[in-house]
This record gives structure tokens, C-alpha cells and sequence, in this order.
């Protein structure tokens, strides 16, 4: 039962990398169609794009839930992958447990700088 709330998770996680990862494409790529989010016109890397994004609280909140997304989903398909190695009991629960550990880290590295990267843009 554990493992389908796991798997259950692993694919909300891939449904929501996959939306706001297609935002990403819209955003960045598709310039020349959709200037929502590029108000200084030209380029999406232009440094007054880059700025108002980075002054838009949408942007940042939605850099994390992608953060947190890819994260799960990433760890989760790598910890899979290893247990049809074979693994049996503690080799299991220390695996799942190194992941996790491994995991809350880069979230809050992750977390850390975008937010940071807001803080500074608002100094700008």
C-alpha cells in the first residue's frame, strides 16, 4: 500500500515537471509568440526579462514546486532502478534513507537560491 502512494506521487511529480517545464519552453523558446513574460521585448535572456522574472513571486514559486517535482521524481525512479538490483532489507532502508537525506539537502540548496536570486532582484 506504502508503495503505491510512492509510485502515486512519482507520477503527479512527472505531471507537474512536465507543466511547468512546458512553461519553461513557452517562456524561453517561444519568444517570438508569447512576450507574457518578456515585457522588455527581444530576446527571454535579455537582462530586463531576466529581471522582471526574477522580481515575480510567480516565478519563484514555481521554481521550487519544479525543484521539489524533479527531485522526487528523479530520486525516486534512481532508488526503483536499484532495488530491482536486488537489494534486500536494510540495504533497502539505508538506500531509501541516503536518498531522502540527500534529497532534503539539494531542496533546500535549491530553495536557498531562488530565493536569494528574488532578494537580489528586488535590490536592483
Amino acid at each position: 500500500m506504502k508503495e503505491t502512494a510512492y509510485w502515486s506521487w512519482f507520477i503527479i511529480a512527472g505531471i507537474v515537471m512536465f507543466v511547468l517545464l512546458g512553461l519553461h519552453m513557452a517562456v524561453m523558446h517561444l519568444t517570438g509568440f508569447l512576450q507574457l513574460f518578456n515585457p522588455a521585448g527581444g530576446e527571454a535572456i535579455a537582462w530586463e526579462n531576466v529581471v522582471y522574472r526574477g522580481r515575480n513571486m510567480f516565478f519563484t514559486v514555481t521554481y521550487i514546486i519544479l525543484l521539489g517535482a524533479a527531485l522526487y521524481h528523479g530520486f525516486y525512479g534512481l532508488r526503483t532502478i536499484l532495488f530491482e538490483l536486488g537489494l534486500k532489507g536494510q540495504a533497502e532502508r539505508s538506500l531509501t534513507v541516503l536518498l531522502w537525506i540527500v534529497g532534503i539537502i539539494l531542496f533546500c540548496i535549491g530553495t536557498y537560491a531562488a530565493i536569494a536570486a528574488r532578494s537580489l532582484q528586488t535590490v536592483l
